[in-house]
């Protein structure tokens, strides 16, 4: 049984990345979400071992990530129904297959990772939160890594935080 307060660490495109800073700030979390680009299946066993994990694969996850991890996750946690994936795209502009799962069944939260680009912003049309918690890696465009926490306590988002984790190189 989950508790009904829970505090989530949301992470994304690492591609084989991990350090101390990203480790201390989830190991203050309950779980672990990945949104995909583990890049190492060591960055999966590592978070996994911090904190139960819960992640999908992302274009660059080979087959043993793959095995592990689904392409997609929907479930309930602490009340709120959450949604995600890696390819995902972002309100007005979701992958095709996304934007059919979400006006058959909006989630509360929908969650890709993939563009290296933070975005937080509502969804008013299918009445969602969409979050991408843009890149912790090194690898890719973006200028400086990040990650976010939020607590989700009777199927509310609150506390919600990105953590800047310093320049990409």
């Amino acid at each position: 049984m989950q508790p009904a307060t829970i505090k989530i660490g949301l992470i994304s495109d690492t591609h084989g990345y991990l350090d101390d800073q990203i480790i201390q700030h989830l190991s203050t979390c309950d779980e672990i979400w990945h949104a995909g680009d583990f890049g190492t299946l060591q960055v999966s066993d590592s978070l996994a071992a911090v904190k139960p994990l819960r992640g999908v694969y992302g274009n660059i996850d080979d087959a043993a990530i793959r095995t592990i991890h689904p392409k997609n996750q929907r479930f309930v946690c602490a009340g709120l129904d959450v949604y995600i994936t890696h390819i995902g795209g972002y309100p007005g502009k979701y992958q095709p297959d996304v934007r059919k799962a979400i006006q058959l069944n909006p989630p509360q939260l929908f969650i890709c990772g993939h563009s290296h680009i933070l975005k937080i912003m509502p969804d008013k049309s299918n009445g969602l939160l969409h979050i991408n918690p843009g890149a912790a890696g090194r690898h890719g465009f973006h200028k400086v890594r990040t990650l976010v926490t939020f607590i989700i306590a009777e199927g509310r988002i609150t506390e919600l935080k990105v953590i800047e984790l310093g320049k990409r190189a």
